[in-house]
């Protein structure tokens, strides 16, 4: 069994997306091979160049060998649009913290954010069809 510590985890940014794209949309139609037929869940392209769009972006991709198994994605917020402030009392300074979206359906992934510092803030479900979500966030830099 792989674990976290045998993965050979490789960053990439905005400018690498086109080179990386095909890469993430290969792992997603894998995890999520029994949702398929899920709208939500076909609009995964979208999000990818939704989020690859911003000039912040940065992604970790998880390599088991040379066979990717896994990803983690994010970018700065857009100044006055930090959605995850309404989670916390008081907010964290926006440039020290990293949000991710776990789906509550999924207790491992949300156990991996936690063991890797990441705390529960909060739920949400940002569109009508998608799923429910954890606010997974942490503050910046992480331990570690």
């Amino acid at each position: 069994m792989t674990t976290a510590t045998d993965l050979d985890l490789r960053h990439y940014t905005h400018e690498d997306l086109p080179r990386i794209r095909q890469t993430l949309l290969d792992v997603h139609a894998d995890a999520c091979a029994d949702q398929m037929d899920d709208p939500f869940v076909q609009r995964f392209p979208w999000f990818v160049d939704h989020w690859g769009g911003n000039p912040g972006f940065s992604r970790a991709i998880g390599y088991d060998c040379d066979e990717p198994v896994g990803y983690a994605y994010g970018a700065p917020a857009t100044p006055g649009r930090e959605w995850w402030r309404k989670f916390l009392d008081p907010a964290p300074e926006a440039s020290r913290t990293f949000v991710l979206s776990v789906d509550v359906e999924h207790p491992k992934v949300r156990a991996l954010y936690e063991s890797w510092g990441y705390r529960k803030a909060g739920e949400q479900q940002p569109f009508a069809d998608s799923p429910l979500f954890a606010v997974m966030l942490a503050g910046l830099p992480l331990p570690g």
